[in-house]
């Protein structure tokens, strides 16, 4: 981009991004992120294996945020360059405010993300759209959202071997739109020389015991909940709800190591690490949450599941086996007409519609019936508004929703803080792009958490559900296991 055209964009937005791209044949995502950590602050890294199977285009970093939106459950605060203030407004209307405050031109050279808010809110922030009145207590110390907004990204481009340095400049009427260019080639620069400096030597060192991981309750209280559970659907309160158990480890080591085995062992549609000092956000999410894109809105309910095959005459037969079972198609069908009533709260009366119905996509570990529904947002709605009605998705929490949320109030023992939340980004332009906070860890300095839930239904079988929830965290603990060996064969 060269100064005219800044120019004529600075005339009609006021987010520009300026950008070079450098040859990265010798550089991998990850040796990029350990540069950018190096005093950093804040530093994230996005990546994506489509289907489960093929690697996406961009894995996206960054870090040094200009400002961070931070909610605590009590109040909400703004930190940016003018220090630490807190802000006299509801947590969901500070983000919509932010996030809608810029403009941003589309440029087909570069990729959706170049900029914006990376960060998460909690399942718990859900208390701020419906009224929960009995949340359970809170036993890990971390705030119920975050979002960081970065203005500058860096995009590796796995098709063409380069890294694309996006600087983002703000810009008003009343500036002169040659320094502000000159101002960004120069900040160009040291990013480029920070990409050119040799990787930091790391210490990773890791200690932690996959075996010794404890719950946040005993089996046989997690088996008298899904009786509970069961009886709300008898009932007739519930048609389904989500039960979850929280796993627990003692850790010390190199969080980002945990992200290099997980990215390994579960590659997943989001992979996602978060580091936000205090704690990490570590995960191989395999399901969106709600996405915009141009403001069409978008829902891909997963629901059914089976393992996947040794061979591809074994997954075409389990493939077969998941498609014809009466009890996965239902509740698909339940989750399909949750995400439509969902949509068509903020979308334009008639456009909801699924576009793509009952697909079979394969990940890395199990195979899942996915559906793609979609509507177009109707006039004065956000990003965020979708964010809010969708949120938390029904295949963690149950339906109907509200009723399911406040049984899990009810018989889970503790908050659910990141689990079952969002996690994704908002850009310049009013996209944004979440997912479900599942198979994902709470990294600290001293604990790793990971949490996992099952669907109960009428005829669960509690015993079967307990299982379940345990299975659905071995992926991740599998990842524990391979950081451990990493590490471990890395000192010999």
């Amino acid at each position: 981009m060269d100064v005219d055209k800044f120019k004529e964009l600075a005339g009609s937005y006021t987010a520009i991004p300026v950008y070079r791209q450098l040859m990265a044949d010798i550089l991998t995502p990850v040796s990029l992120f350990l540069k950018l950590r190096e005093n950093g602050r804040y530093p994230f890294l996005l990546e994506s294996v489509e289907g489960g199977e093929q690697l996406a285009r961009y894995s996206f970093l960054g870090r040094d945020p200009y400002q961070v939106l931070q909610y605590d459950g009590a109040e909400v605060s703004l930190e940016n360059e003018d220090g630490k203030s807190v802000l006299d407004q509801p947590y969901f209307e500070a983000l919509k405010e932010l996030t809608t405050q810029h403009s941003e031109p589309k440029l087909p050279s570069l990729p959706r993300l170049t900029g914006g808010a990376v960060g998460f809110s909690s399942y718990d922030t859900v208390r701020e759209v419906e009224q929960l009145p009995h949340p359970p207590a809170s036993d890990v110390d971390i705030p119920e959202a975050i979002w960081a907004f970065y203005d500058e990204v860096f995009a590796f481009d796995h098709v063409k071997q380069q890294v694309i340095i996006i600087k983002t400049v703000f810009v008003d009427g009343d500036d002169p739109v040659r320094k502000r260019y000159g101002e960004a080639q120069a900040r160009l620069d040291e990013l480029e020389d920070l990409i050119r400096r040799p990787a930091p030597l790391t210490d990773h060192s890791f200690s932690i015991n996959p075996e010794r991981l404890s719950s946040n309750i005993e089996q046989s209280e997690f088996e008298s909940m899904v009786r509970r559970a069961k009886e709300y659907v008898y009932e007739g309160d519930i048609f389904q709800v989500v039960l979850s158990q929280r796993f627990e480890s003692d850790f010390e080591g190199d969080r980002f190591m945990l992200y290099r085995a997980l990215r390994m062992v579960n590659p997943s549609p989001y992979l996602f690490f978060l580091d936000f000092d205090d704690f990490a956000l570590v995960g191989s999410s395999p399901e969106v949450l709600v996405r915009v894109q141009d403001d069409t809105a978008q829902l891909l309910p997963i629901a059914g599941t089976r393992p996947r095959g040794e061979t591809e005459q074994e997954d075409q037969a389990l493939e077969e086996d998941l498609k014809n079972d009466p009890k996965e198609i239902a509740e698909h069908v339940m989750l399909v007409d949750l995400g439509r009533n969902d949509l068509s709260r903020v979308c334009r009366p008639g456009t909801v519609q699924p576009v793509r119905e009952q697909v079979i996509e394969r990940y890395s570990h199990v195979m899942h019936i996915v559906s793609d529904v979609k509507g177009q947002l109707a006039e004065h709605q956000t990003a965020v508004d979708a964010l809010m009605q969708c949120f938390p998705a029904g295949t963690v929490s149950g339906a109907p929703k509200i009723r399911a949320m406040e049984i899990i109030d009810e018989l889970e023992p503790t908050k659910r803080g990141p689990y079952a939340g969002a996690v994704g980004y908002f850009d310049f332009s009013g996209n944004m792009d979440t997912c479900i906070a599942i198979r994902t860890m709470i990294v600290t300095d001293s604990k790793v958490y990971i949490q996992a839930g099952a669907g109960i239904v009428a005829d669960s079988d509690p015993y079967k559900e307990y299982i379940e929830t345990k299975n659905k965290a071995g992926a991740l603990v599998e990842a524990l296991s391979v950081a451990l060996e990493i590490t471990e064969a890395g000192s010999e």
